[in-house]
């Protein structure tokens, strides 16, 4: 797939099928996180791929709307290198090089907050002196899943030309 058809044709993908998720194709994706732009190349970052069912579940339940982890082949956990904000930008960037890295393989995702901070940080494991960022849950979209045909506001519509 090009780039921007990549851009243009990726959805949220919350409904997915009991497929796994070979291997490689889930470094692929995450290699694609690690090879993201970040400030003054500090990478503040690290992915935790989560594959066990189990810990899914338990992961799932510690958002609100992140229900869509518990059914994924497997999800990544974006961590920050400091519990600070300054890095959100850099891991907000990691998080696109993610999805559109799985959309053009083949793989749907969904993005997750994890509302609880500290029962997911207990699922997971984390230091105290590392940031969560949120979850992706990714897998192969389900059979019967289709796109939701919101899209998105014309371009005209949001674009300004020099100023406001």
């Amino acid at each position: 797939m090009e780039t921007l058809k990549t851009i243009k044709t990726k959805h949220a993908v919350r409904q997915f099928s009991d497929e796994p998720v070979p291997e490689d194709v889930i470094r692929l994706i995450v290699d694609s996180g690690r090879r993201s732009q970040s400030s003054k190349n500090s990478q503040p970052w690290y992915f935790i791929v989560i594959q066990d069912r189990a810990r899914l579940e338990a992961l799932s339940k510690t958002g609100t709307y992140a229900g869509h982890v518990a059914g994924a082949a497997f999800a990544v956990v974006l961590v920050g290198t400091q519990h600070s904000d300054w890095n959100s930008f850099d891991l907000g960037q990691a998080s696109s090089y993610l999805q559109l890295a799985a959309w053009d393989l083949g793989v749907g995702s969904c993005i997750a907050t994890l509302h609880n901070e500290a029962a997911a940080r207990e699922v997971l494991g984390l230091p105290d002196d590392t940031g969560l960022f949120l979850a992706i849950s990714f897998g192969y979209p389900a059979k019967d899943w289709t796109p939701n045909k919101g899209g998105r506001r014309p371009l005209d519509e949001v674009i300004k030309w020099e100023t406001w």
